[in-house]
């Protein structure tokens, strides 16, 4: 294994060559994202002359992450915010060329796509919050003039489904329970009684995915009166749901959908790895041949016409590549590979394993082994248990770029998809309800024993790693079970959790009444004893492992004070602890200088803490908008790092 080489950081987390490959509507134009002048932009070429690509934005400071054709194949539309603070502004511009231009130019406004239509090409809806931030207007958009119609005024609904003439048919509105009701529309007009409802336990596991393009049928993922969420067809005149598809172990996870007919081609469910099951003929000899000519693989675009399709396989030993697929043809043509620089390298495959918890749960987890350590290792392991946000998300087989960096650098990497995760049933996510801090807790540390007890994992040289919810849970892990691990790496992770709910963004009001009841509600004596309690700021005092944390100041779910205050708090005991922050980062860093640079902080951190192997911190450090405002002197190299600047 020591001499499996070291893959170096800017391959893994610098700017992809390309990524994102899709097909324009009309089959006319092939599009990604790539780097011009250092920064993410979109790029376009004739699907005929992929070689004449041309790049027709010109994003200077944030990289546009996410883009998507206009129906009509005149433009792309993208989305972008400043900073990391989440208000995203949708942008288009003409395949033409020229500048991009700002649809939505509003101050603190939180753009999102309501609907888009193949049938009417000239204009979608938005869905805007600029008169009241909880809640989104929702605006006709002509996408020639760029002129904004409102459609309706919304004063309370989480969300609306409209059909492909654009029309409203369904708002949907959170109820007491933590739930969603379904309301029918006319026009504007709501009907005062839902047509279907659900409570908090179905609230990650049921929802409405799209009608047909006739407006008769609604599919929906639905969980109630079972527990998966299964594929129905509703018929929706008289309400009477079909059956689709299936499967006792997973929800459904993707959908195929006909770009024309709006019809319900496929679905498929993740347990350990993605599963396909066809509903209309017509597309199974696809199906079969992506899956044994690509493995696992996401479907990213298809024209109008559907003969072509773009398609990105996605395996976990290997960098992501896209294709061009002819169906008539059936022939796959290499669009690109996204990080080019990789392939050839030692990267490890992920094996899905099942954990089972100490109440007879199974816990579907990944491990990944390092190059050359054998399998199982001729010896135990040090290992970094990597904890995936949410925590209503869950993890999946595929390349991951984490995963691949920490298991190059000499570790076992476990992931573990704790109660409370989704995906496995309404049952398993709601029995992470209350559990913060405690059985959600309680998995990550069985997975860690089976990790030793199988020898993988060295039980002395156990980190604990990860973002968001997987912040909370290394902030917890070190709190909580203080001599259980090695070393922590916090990466924008709530430490108080009163304050967390009392600042989460105006956005989230549809669904704080789900957050309070699997959480705890800030405004009663026994919610606030419960978010005491489970908040690893309480506990500051009992860390005694190493701790690194990352934040992004401009961060609008977990804000910057949820860093500052257990650093202060640490600071105040004379514990050390290492705070990384990053001033035009968000919830999560974007910019690849700034990526780059926590990274090697980590991985040096790491080295020190349990073994592994590091690249030194180098430039990474100066090259970023890295601030330290507290203890530099706790994390090697960081300290001469800062001085070169």
């Amino acid at each position: 294994m020591d001499e499996t080489p070291l893959i170096e950081r800017a391959r893994l987390f610098g700017n992809p060559t390309r990524a994102q490959g899709l097909i324009s509507p009309d089959g006319r134009w092939l599009s990604w994202i790539a780097p011009s002048e250092g920064v993410l932009n979109v790029w376009v070429a004739p699907v005929d002359a992929p070689g004449k690509a041309r790049v027709l934005t010109a994003e200077k400071v944030r990289p546009i992450l996410q883009h998507f054709w206009a129906p009509d194949s005149s433009m792309i539309l993208y989305v972008n915010d400043s900073g990391g603070d989440e208000d995203f502004h949708l942008y288009g511009v003409p395949v033409a060329g020229g500048p991009a231009r700002d649809f939505t130019p509003f101050p603190k406004t939180r753009a999102l796509v309501v609907g888009t239509s193949h049938r009417l090409k000239d204009r979608i809806l938005v869905g805007l919050n600029t008169r009241d931030p909880r809640w989104h207007d929702v605006h006709s958009l002509d996408l020639k003039s760029g002129k904004l119609t409102l459609v309706m005024q919304n004063d309370g609904y989480a969300g609306f489904i409209a059909d492909d003439d654009l029309n409203l048919r369904v708002a949907i509105g959170p109820n007491r329970e933590g739930g969603q009701d379904y309301f029918r529309m006319s026009g504007t007009t709501v009907e005062a009684k839902p047509f279907l409802s659900h409570g908090l336990d179905d609230s990650q596991t049921t929802r409405p995915l799209n009608f047909t393009a006739d407006g008769r049928t609604l599919y929906w993922l639905d969980s109630r009166k079972r527990d998966t969420a299964a594929a129905f067809a509703m018929d929706f005149a008289t309400g009477r749901m079909k059956l689709l598809a299936e499967d006792p172990r997973a929800d459904v996870d993707l959908a195929l959908v006909n770009p024309t007919s709006g019809r319900l081609e496929a679905v498929s469910f993740t347990y350990l790895k993605p599963e396909w099951k066809v509903l209309d003929p017509a597309v199974r000899a696809d199906i079969d041949r992506l899956n044994g000519q690509l493995g696992n693989w996401l479907l990213r675009s298809r024209t109008d016409a559907d003969d072509r399709w773009t398609v990105q396989a996605d395996n976990s030993d290997k960098p992501s590549a896209t294709y061009l697929y002819d169906r008539k043809a059936g022939t796959l043509s290499l669009m690109f590979v996204s990080r080019p620089e990789l392939v050839g390298l030692p990267l490890a495959p992920m094996q899905p394993v099942e954990i089972r918890a100490r109440d007879g749960r199974t816990l579907v987890s990944y491990l990944t082994l390092p190059v050359g350590a054998g399998d199982p290792p001729k010896e135990p392991l040090p290992m970094v248990l990597l904890v995936h946000g949410g925590p209503w998300a869950r993890d999946h087989y595929g390349y991951v770029r984490d995963v691949q960096f920490l298991a190059n650098r000499g570790y076992a990497v476990l992931q573990v998809n704790f109660r409370g995760s989704t995906g496995f049933g309404k049952a398993f996510t709601s029995a992470g309800d209350g559990e913060w801090g405690r059985k959600m807790h309680d998995d990550l540390l069985d997975a860690v024993k089976w990790a030793v007890d199988r020898k993988v994992a060295d039980p002395k040289r156990v980190a604990i790693m990860g973002g968001s919810y997987g912040g909370y849970a290394t902030l917890a892990g070190l709190a909580f079970t203080p001599t259980e691990f090695a070393c922590g790496v916090d990466i924008v992770g709530p430490s108080n959790l009163m304050t967390l709910l009392s600042t989460v963004p105006p956005y989230w009001e549809s669904f704080r009444k789900q957050l309070i009841a699997r959480m705890g509600d800030p405004e009663t004596p026994e919610g606030q004893a419960w978010l005491k309690e489970r908040s690893p700021l309480t506990y500051s005092d009992r860390i005694q492992r190493p701790l690194l944390i990352g934040q992004g100041a401009n961060d609008p779910r977990v804000k910057q004070a949820e860093s500052d205050q257990i650093v202060a708090a640490m600071e105040a005991k004379n514990i050390p602890v290492t705070y990384v922050l990053f001033p035009d980062e968000g919830h999560g860093f974007a910019v690849p200088a700034n990526n780059i640079a926590f990274m090697a902080i980590t991985e040096n951190f790491l080295e020190a803490c349990v073994g592994g192997r590091a690249e030194p911190i180098g430039a990474t450090v100066v090259a970023s908008s890295a601030q330290v405002p507290h203890g530099a002197e706790f994390a090697p190299g960081l300290k001469e790092a800062l001085a070169a600047r």
